[in-house]
């Protein structure tokens, strides 16, 4: 296992440096700059200011200079906030948006696994047909439209949890971001946890399993369901990476203040540091839960360990 785990992470850390080098490389092509918004400049001081970050130098310079300061923790100065740095921005504003993420992940989980193993269970049943209707609504309806259509009705007409801003302390302004955001993914999970477990108790060994007289509750935790679980954990990778892009959204939807906000804003702002520190903060985020869903999958399949 432990070569398995060497395995992957040897994976991810080339992968996050190609990501930040076609980041890097996009945001200087791309036309414009971060201080064309400002029309009162004279070239003199526009000048003066790209001398002063660095822009006016070569791009492999400004590439190899802003690694040098990436490994030593520093993603630069905001060209847009210049009375922060891009680290204090993102240590500001992450750890609400980490909260989210990880709290939509679990209650995913929690949700749409149980969902789907009730669902293949109850097969053709009422309970089937009902859990399979809710997972495709939950599946065709975006974010944006379930975020406002759960604070309309939670917030506005029973006043049971607040429908925007933030409270340090008060979990309950969590709660309807956390749960707009989870739906879509548990229902993938729920129909996802359906099929594979339908499948799996049609092979050969559980039904073996259930001609030696096994009960079916048995059958279900000792030879169905940890298989049936390898396609979904094959899913987390991906999901993880629409509910980090999906928090975006969220944040804004619900005027939250995580670091989405910063991202949106840099981006329209032409704030280099800021974007690119924000979308290096994001992809280590996906990749490390990437790296958690196929260590887990190793450890359900040992047989993936060995390929």
């Amino acid at each position: 296992m432990l070569r398995y785990a060497l395995r992957r992470i040897a994976v991810t850390v080339p992968t996050l440096l190609v990501i930040i080098t076609l980041s890097f490389a996009l945001e200087r092509l791309a036309p414009g700059g971060p201080f064309d918004q400002e029309q009162t400049l004279t070239p003199a001081v526009r000048a003066n200011l790209d001398r002063l970050y660095g822009l006016d130098r070569p791009f492999l310079v400004q590439y190899g200079r802003y690694l040098e300061a990436l490994a030593h923790g520093d993603f630069g100065p905001s060209l847009s906030q210049r009375d922060f740095s891009v680290g204090e921005l993102i240590r500001q504003g992450l750890p609400l948006s980490v909260t989210i993420g990880l709290a939509a992940v679990l209650l995913a989980i929690l949700a749409g696994v149980p969902a789907g193993i009730l669902a293949a269970l109850a097969r053709g049943r009422a309970g089937d047909h009902a859990l399979t209707a809710l997972a495709g609504l939950g599946i065709a309806l975006p974010t944006f439209v379930t975020g406002p259509a759960l604070a309309l009705v939670f917030g506005l007409y029973l006043h049971w949890l607040p429908v925007a801003g933030w409270e340090r302390g008060a979990p309950r302004y969590l709660v309807l971001p956390v749960v707009t955001l989870a739906i879509p993914v548990a229902a993938y999970l729920a129909r996802l946890t359906r099929a594979s477990l339908l499948e799996v108790l049609r092979t050969h060994y559980v039904l073996s399993a259930r001609a030696r007289g096994l009960g079916a509750a048995r059958v279900l935790w000792h030879h169905a369901l940890k298989p049936a679980l390898l396609p979904v954990v094959s899913y987390l990778g991906p999901a993880m990476a629409f509910i980090v892009t999906g928090s975006l959204v969220i944040e804004t939807v619900f005027a939250l203040p995580g670091s989405g906000r910063y991202l949106v804003q840099g981006a329209i702002d032409r704030d280099y540091p800021l974007v690119l520190g924000m979308v290096i903060v994001y992809a280590a985020f996906t990749l490390t839960l990437n790296l958690a869903a196929d260590l887990l999958y190793g450890w359900l399949d040992p047989g993936a360990r060995h390929e």
